[in-house]
């Protein structure tokens, strides 16, 4: 990456390369803007104490000048007594005020964090899904981990380091002029080297470390997807190729990497030069104003105490100036979520019923090249509808369109005459529920888990619905019945026990449409038998649509769709189709003999 190379993000809004969008200068400084004016009390309590703090911190070179003064013209013993006793108290209100300062300064810094980081899950959470399945999962995952993790460093320990770094320099700059105005012109004389090296490494930062972030997001993203994918990368002999992949993420890192390390490696030694500068400055010159007369030796080791003070604060600046370009890059990815459009436009239009219509849907991943072609389907209430075929045949696409998952590229999804993307989403997904055999298990107790459903469920109909998938005597003979605690770092669930817990949700959220995607596949055959004769008890009333393997489903369905080729060559029930002596009746066949 050239030193005038900039980065180019994606435009606002769109998912690029599987990028979700980053936000621009001007959106990053409204919301930190934002967040200054809700947070004005806390942020004024903070300053005010720094700058007391730094204007105690002044007294020690003042006191220190004059009591040399005092020594070159003659003094007592009991004067030099009283002005150490009054800088010793100077240096303790220091400290006080300094702690007090910084504990505030983290209080704040732990309250705007925790805002963020609320708003982020919010913006997350909210994310189109098929927004996020184009996004992949590297840059989701850094976003939500390296990207959180960075601005939360830059809130809790930049922001204090910044304040008290800023009113030290302002006050001790006050402070020499007010000393000696004509001696402090020497704090200046690095300011010609300062400024340029710091304008050339800001010019380049911000490009630079939006580079790094996003090369951690494809590092992540290697290594997600090949440990997510294990079992394939063994089955098919992929290992060499998805090692070439993460090798390909890690050297793009390192070149990332290594840009911003060289930009460092410019500034810092420029900003050390021009520290140490002023002192001499401050030597040489006052060393030939006391020899006109014009400044006492007193004042010369106050404007140069001064200026070794400046030092600490100044380096810190710099220092931060450049944890803070991260944790600013880090910030422009995490509020660049706002930008993805939704993938639909809520309407008041309410379902005059439960029906499910589809009307000649085509659906397409990426452009030009579509899954479905031009299908059409229509759901009765309460009716089960089982999809069989081959693998990629488009089964589980257009099960995430009757699931209002994805909105079709063409043609409509209605239930009641309402397409299901003019739905608002927490109605639509009180309506018309998905369960995968993807199932997920959060970090808490285990009626928690199961209380996603529904909020307000009762510790009985939670019993109820696991009772009805067949869980509640395993969930009861855990170490702590249902409030043990499962999920990352707690008790490990299995995959068929985290596939009931994801049915009993299912029960409890209580919608008139189900689509099973392949939901009960983690269990095994005659399980699954004995749980899907038990969720058609349960299920009764309403509309299912079962995606399966196993053609027991299908035999127990009221009609089968047959999808093949992203269209469905077939649909009627189980007699009819193998009557009919298609695709259904050779596959039937085909699983009777290999049962």
């Amino acid at each position: 990456m050239s030193e005038n190379q900039t980065m180019t993000a994606p435009a606002s809004g769109a998912v690029v390369d599987g990028k979700l969008p980053v936000a621009d200068g001007a959106e990053v400084k409204a919301e930190t803007l934002r967040l200054m004016r809700q947070h004005r009390g806390g942020l004024g309590r903070v300053i005010g104490l720094y700058m007391l703090a730094a204007i105690a911190g002044l007294a020690g070179p003042f006191l220190l000048g004059r009591m040399i003064d005092a020594v070159v013209a003659g003094t007592t013993s009991a004067y030099i007594m009283w002005v150490a006793l009054i800088l010793l108290g100077f240096v303790t209100l220091q400290a006080l005020l300094t702690r007090s300062a910084t504990k505030s300064g983290m209080v704040l810094g732990e309250h705007v964090f925790a805002q963020l980081r609320e708003e982020f899950m919010e913006r997350v959470t909210s994310l189109p899904l098929s927004t996020v399945e184009k996004a992949g999962t590297g840059d989701l995952v850094t976003r939500t981990t390296n990207d959180i993790e960075s601005v939360s460093h830059t809130v809790r320990f930049g922001v204090p380091q910044v304040l008290v770094s800023v009113a030290q320099i302002v006050f001790t700059v006050l402070a020499a002029v007010i000393t000696s105005p004509v001696l402090a012109l020497a704090l200046l004389i690095g300011l010609p080297l300062l400024i340029p090296a710091t304008r050339w490494y800001l010019k380049r930062a911000t490009a630079g470390y939006l580079r790094e972030r996003e090369s951690y997001a494809a590092v992540n993203g290697a290594v997600t997807e090949t440990v997510e994918g294990a079992g394939t990368v063994d089955a098919l002999s992929l290992g060499a190729r998805r090692r070439k992949r993460l090798d390909d993420s890690l050297k793009g890192s390192f070149a990332a990497e290594r840009y911003t390390l060289r930009l460092r490696t410019v500034l810092f030694p420029f900003a050390d030069f021009s520290f140490w500068i002023p002192v001499a400055g401050v030597l040489l010159w006052g060393g030939w104003l006391a020899g006109q007369g014009l400044v006492t030796p007193g004042v010369i080791a106050t404007v140069a105490l001064y200026a070794v003070r400046l030092i600490d604060p100044i380096d810190l600046l710099i220092m931060w100036v450049d944890e803070i370009q991260v944790g600013a890059s880090s910030l422009a990815r995490i509020i660049g979520i706002k930008d993805v459009p939704g993938d639909r436009i809520a309407t008041e239009a309410e379902p005059v019923n439960e029906d499910i219509h589809v009307n000649d849907v085509r659906y397409a991943y990426r452009p030009g090249h579509d899954v479905l072609h031009g299908v059409d389907l229509q759901l009765r209430r309460g009716e089960r509808l089982a999809m069989v075929g081959p693998s990629g045949a488009g089964k589980s696409t257009l099960g995430r369109l009757i699931a209002g998952i994805h909105p079709p590229s063409h043609g409509s999804v209605t239930v009641g005459g309402v397409p299901l993307v003019d739905r608002p989403l927490d109605a639509l997904r009180r309506e018309v529920a998905l369960v995968s055999q993807e199932h997920h298990v959060f970090v808490g107790s285990l009626i928690d888990n199961v209380r996603l459903g529904k909020d307000d469920a009762t510790a009985g109909e939670i019993e109820a619905a696991l009772d009805d998938v067949g869980a509640l005597e395993w969930a009861r003979a855990l170490p702590d019945g249902l409030e043990t605690e499962v999920g990352s770092g707690a008790f490990n669930l299995k995959p068929a026990q985290a596939q009931e817990l994801a049915l009993a949700r299912l029960i409890l959220a209580d919608p008139h449409t189900l689509v099973l995607d392949e939901a009960t596949s983690l269990i095994d055959p005659q399980a699954a038998r004995d749980l899907e004769r038990s969720l058609s008890a349960v299920l009764s009333g309403r509309t299912v649509v079962a995606i399966a393997h196993r053609l027991h489903t299908a035999h127990d369905a009221d009609r089968i769709a047959v999808v093949e080729d992203g269209n469905i060559s077939e649909l009627g029930s189980h007699d009819e189709l193998l009557a009919a002596g298609g695709s259904y009746a050779a596959l039937w066949a085909s699983w009777r003999t290999d049962a």
